[in-house]
């Protein structure tokens, strides 16, 4: 029998962690392991998981940007009684997998509004008859807002649950140094694995558009699922008119999240040569033949960017206690590899000025290619470590 892996992932706001988490159970159970995905937010279709199983706790979800109210999926606040039966369930269902691997994503360097579920886990999880290996997984940049008390106490946690971290990112691009004060504590026992992507990324970008010629010359604009991304796209309506790309197609991409009010207002304001449709399961191929790209600063979609674009506007999204995406893009910037907005500054003329400097500025694609393997590695990377926990257990 393959190893099994218990992952543990928690969407509050945006789809994003699901999403890296869903590419990363797909890329182990295509190297052998046998993934169990736990999921603790809303429900999302079409993840893509390959030959990963699938388990869905009682959905919750953040109230607001600031993370800190966790409800059901219709607004209301969870209850105490709520917070007891999901716990029960989650570590039921370690104890029925017993596994040999169990990868928490993000926490303990975030998600620590779930430590009412996630401290007893990693409690059972010690107490299985096996003790499994137990993982952190991380994206390049965490929040930058916890407080020296808070710092500690996810110190505390890594130390006394976990074998080591896996930070997908490429570190000559941005280091986790760079967001996690706390770096010298953890260097030891983390491992850079590259970022992760869909597989198709990892295959070279050619000069062309290739067979597929969608989006050829066009400023493609997206907000990820569209819960936050209303201002951006009305401003990139507004924008349009103010920049040498006005006779160009604009390609507005809303997420399935948006208001359907904001929607109409949309089409309501484009003018001829605005296409306003819902997120593709194309964006690569919009991306790869765009003249421009406008964006968010996530993750997925950042990396995409990076991989793919000619040149790319960013504007980051930084509500609440958001520090993630401003930080992600200013790092990126300092390299000339972007333009930034920033949310504050968002406006036609701003935003206006930034595709401007972008055209004049170099291609993305004249800088050295990013670390994108995360994926293959991360599949290597535990194979060894479970080898090397088996040889410990057994000595």
């Amino acid at each position: 029998m393959s190893a099994r892996v218990f992952f543990y992932v928690q969407h509050l706001l945006g789809i994003g962690h699901l999403r890296r988490a869903a590419l990363l159970a797909r890329a182990l159970s295509a190297g052998g392991f046998d993934v169990l995905l736990v999921s603790g937010g809303a429900p999302t279709k079409a993840l893509g998981l390959g030959g990963a199983r699938f388990h869905q706790l009682p959905p919750l979800r953040a109230t607001d940007t600031r993370l800190k109210v966790l409800a059901h999926p219709d607004g209301v606040p969870v209850d105490p009684a709520f917070r007891l039966a999901r716990l029960k369930g989650l570590v039921r269902l370690l104890r029925a997998e017993a596994p040999d691997i169990v990868v928490t994503e993000q926490f303990p360097f975030g998600r620590t509004q779930l430590r009412f579920e996630l401290l007893p886990l990693m409690e059972a999880a010690l107490a299985l008859r096996s003790r499994p290996l137990i993982v952190s997984s991380v994206r390049d940049v965490v929040r930058e807002s916890a407080t020296p008390q808070r710092i500690e106490e996810m110190l505390e946690a890594f130390d006394r649950y976990f074998d080591f971290v896996m930070i997908h990112a490429d570190p000559d691009l941005v280091s986790f140094d760079r967001s996690f004060a706390a770096w010298h504590r953890i260097r030891a026992r983390a491992h850079y694995t590259g970022y992760v992507v869909e597989p198709d990324l990892l295959q070279p970008v050619t000069g062309d558009a290739g067979a597929n010629d969608l989006g050829v010359g066009e400023v493609v604009i997206s907000a990820g699922g569209g819960a936050v991304g209303g201002p951006l796209l009305r401003a990139a309506l507004a924008a349009r008119p103010l920049t040498s790309l006005a006779g160009c197609t604009w390609r507005l991409l809303v997420g399935a999240n948006m208001p359907v009010e904001e929607q109409e207002e949309l089409r309501r304001t484009a003018g001829e040569g605005v296409i306003i449709e819902p997120a593709r399961p194309d964006f690569a191929v919009l991306l790869r033949n765009a003249r421009l790209s406008i964006s968010q600063g996530g993750y997925n979609t950042l990396i995409e960017t990076l991989c793919l674009a000619d040149r790319a506007v960013i504007v980051p999204f930084a509500a609440g206690l958001e520090t993630e995406q401003t930080r992600r893009a200013a790092l990126l910037a300092e390299r000339g590899m972007i333009q930034v907005v920033t949310e504050k500054a968002l406006g036609p003329e701003t935003l206006a000025a930034a595709i401007e400097r972008a055209l004049a500025g170099p291609s993305i694609r004249s800088f050295p290619h990013c670390d994108i393997g995360g994926g293959p590695a991360s599949v290597t990377l535990l194979g060894q470590a479970l080898a090397s926990h088996r040889e410990r257990l057994a000595s």
